[in-house]
């Protein structure tokens, strides 16, 4: 589904040029569950945002099904964007909105402009919301503002949101970092559950280790700006770990 190739990202900073992706080469198949691990900094947030188009690589290429998206023009970039969904570890929603009108929000790729800001959804966008929201068990809040729900809920409203524009992709980035461990577990089963139900594919940055290890099929990880493992759960040594995360570095 996905091929990175020689994958390079480049930022202009006050004291120069800093280089965030280095060389960066995998494929991802299609229905896979994938767990991005790192230390902070290590270019895990980059490589999410460039998988979705929101960020253009400084050299390499980023192929989905056939099509480098990193040479698509500006409107064929937003239809591809509409296919993948992408969940923040800020939410991202609307407070003052109901947990509906949120969950609406993830059908605004399949609307003409005019009719999505005025908000004019159709009955089947509306079935579509309806159904996302029942899945993630908030069907009773349809109508509570967003903003009168439990961070855990917010969450789930957000995935709701991005499960309505029917993705074949998932991006999730640190979707768990804000919630205590039982709600965290919440929302990693409930990715958990759509990416074996709906086939969808799911690549998600996240900081907690044991999460990561619980709940993807593969593990990739990155130390400052390389990729230095992809492998299976069980392949991810406490070696490697304490050189990933550079632990015998910061005890010295």
């Amino acid at each position: 589904m996905i091929e990175v190739r020689n994958l390079n990202q480049t930022f202009q900073t006050a004291k120069g040029p800093l280089q965030v992706l280095m060389d960066v080469n995998l494929e991802i198949a299609p229905g896979d569950f994938v767990a991005v691990i790192g230390r902070s900094g290590a270019g895990k947030s980059t490589f999410l945002r460039t998988l979705n188009g929101l960020l253009i690589p400084t050299s390499g290429s980023v192929i989905v099904n056939g099509t480098d998206i990193t040479k698509l023009p500006k409107r064929e970039l937003q239809k591809y964007r509409r296919t993948v969904g992408f969940i923040f570890q800020q939410f991202n929603l609307v407070s003052r909105l109901s947990a509906l009108d949120n969950v609406l929000h993830g059908r605004l790729g399949y609307l003409p402009t005019w009719r999505g800001l005025l908000g004019l959804y159709s009955e089947a966008d509306y079935q579509i919301a309806r159904q996302q929201l029942e899945r993630v068990d908030l069907a009773a809040k349809e109508n509570a503002r967003v903003d009168s729900l439990s961070g855990g809920q917010q969450q789930r409203v957000a995935i709701a949101r991005a499960m309505a524009q029917q993705p074949t992709l998932m991006l999730a980035d640190e979707p768990a970092a804000n919630l205590d461990p039982v709600l965290s577990e919440e929302v990693m089963r409930t990715l958990k559950r759509f990416n074996e139900q709906d086939g969808v594919t799911v690549v998600i940055n996240i900081h907690a280790l044991d999460l990561a290890l619980k709940y993807a099929k593969r593990i990739i990880a990155f130390k400052r700006g390389r990729l230095v493992f992809d492998g299976l759960p069980t392949q991810l040594t406490d070696s490697i770990v304490d050189d990933l995360y550079e632990r015998k570095e910061l005890l010295a």
